[in-house]
């Protein structure tokens, strides 16, 4: 594998499990103002984060290398509610996607096929990621906040349940 590719894709794995971490700050700060819904919703993102470390880390070991990893910043919650909170997390995921476009140029530059072929997996997710935050904030932006369209939404939020990343349910459906 190209040695600026894997130092990127190391970079990212560390960019994951800090996207993890910060939902689990995200999850806090919702579970601290009462919103155990919403919490739950943080605490699946960061569980998917994981997921999608782990997936970039299968990958380096599945091409025949290895990685260094590296200390995981400290987030540093800065919240002054619900909307705040999801105005963030749609900031990072969109840092998260220019992350994503980079790791793929590179991949272009230097011809890797495979690569291309597992990053576009992500680009497809950061879509999806992106998505979920802007349609939240729909809501919560069109109701100014509402007290009952909050709980409404803590409810909603709280019917999340983690999924096995799709890798897994294909491995088990063709097993």
């Amino acid at each position: 594998m190209d040695s600026k590719l894997r130092y990127e894709i190391e970079e990212q794995i560390n960019k994951e499990l800090y996207s993890a971490y910060l939902y689990l700050a995200m999850s806090n700060y919702a579970e601290s103002e009462g919103f155990k819904g919403i919490s739950n919703w943080f605490i699946v993102q960061a569980q998917e984060e994981i997921d999608h470390a782990m997936k970039f880390y299968k990958y380096i070991h599945e091409m025949g290398d290895t990685l260094q990893l590296n200390a995981i910043d400290k987030p540093e919650p800065k919240w002054n509610s619900i909307t705040d909170v999801f105005e963030n997390g749609l900031t990072h995921e969109k840092y998260v996607t220019s992350r994503i476009h980079k790791l793929m140029d590179i991949a272009h530059e230097v011809k890797d096929y495979a690569a291309i072929s597992m990053l576009q997996w992500f680009v497809n997710e950061q879509i999806e990621e992106e998505s979920s935050f802007r349609d939240i904030l729909d809501g919560l932006k069109l109701t100014g906040g509402d007290i009952n369209y909050l709980m409404m939404l803590d409810k909603e939020l709280g019917q999340r349940v983690k999924t096995a990343p799709e890798s897994e349910t294909t491995k088990a459906k063709t097993a």
